[in-house]
């Protein structure tokens, strides 16, 4: 149950006081997250996208015997749309690099897309990576998502599985949260919160209408990616989660 104590706190009687040790995985998040809030200027733009059409195309590739098997989510689709959309801005793949003394600072852009996947493991949030996203079609993303989402569940990833990352989508809709302000993963320039994908009133050609609405966010390092950056990428996501046709144009 999240908030609950856990199993290695201490209660001191002195204070009145559950005592948390911060070691191991809390310890690594708790230095990763202060030193991306206090290092990286954050700036986070956000999206309300109407994804009937995704989800109504969900529901037809789980029927594909291709898919059989194969757990087909919301987030598999954000994550495929978030891969395409960084294909076309690369830029939006990349790390900032502070100089050494007397040297200038530089941004690196990494070639491959090892797209990282924030999940709640038994010892606290880890974000453990797919290398090479981009090189995987639809089902070969599904499985790696499947497999690495299980394993972090299990407490069984590889230091290997937790390094190397350059961008990130974290999942909060499944929490029952519209939308948030998610903190970068240190040495990445952007992560793509999903947020609660729910039936909502919605103007849809011309006309009031219930139709299933998602919101999306985006956080980026405003030292590597300008708002007009952030913006295309963002609507990018979102053009090909309105239109499964767009998405199919531009992958």
């Amino acid at each position: 149950m999240p908030g609950a104590i856990p199993d290695d706190a201490s209660f001191d009687p002195a204070t009145g006081a559950w005592r948390i040790p911060v070691t191991g995985i809390r310890r690594t998040m708790a230095r990763a997250m202060a030193a991306s809030v206090f290092t990286a200027p954050h700036a986070t733009e956000f999206l309300s996208v109407d994804v009937t059409e995704a989800v109504a195309a969900r529901e037809r590739i789980t029927a594909l015997p291709d898919f059989a098997g194969v757990r087909v989510t919301p987030l598999l689709l954000v994550a495929k749309a978030l891969i395409t959309a960084v294909r076309r801005h690369p830029l939006i793949n990349a790390t900032w690099v502070d100089g050494a003394a007397g040297e200038d600072a530089e941004i690196r852009v990494r070639s491959e897309i090892n797209l990282g996947i924030a999940v709640a493991g038994p010892r606290g949030l880890v974000v453990p990576n797919i290398p090479d996203a981009g090189s995987l079609d639809l089902a070969g993303l599904a499985l790696a998502l499947q497999s690495l989402t299980e394993a972090a569940r299990a407490d069984r990833l590889r230091p290997a599985d937790l390094s190397g990352g350059t961008i990130t989508i974290t999942n909060i809709g499944v929490f029952g949260v519209d939308t948030g302000t998610p903190v970068l993963n240190p040495g990445e320039a952007a992560i793509l919160a999903l947020g609660a994908i729910r039936p909502t009133p919605w103007v849809h050609r011309g006309e009031l209408a219930v139709r299933t609405v998602a919101q999306l966010a985006l956080t980026f390092d405003h030292r590597v990616v300008d708002g007009e950056l952030g913006s295309a990428v963002l609507a990018d996501v979102g053009a090909m989660l309105a239109d499964p046709v767009v998405a199919l144009a531009w992958s």
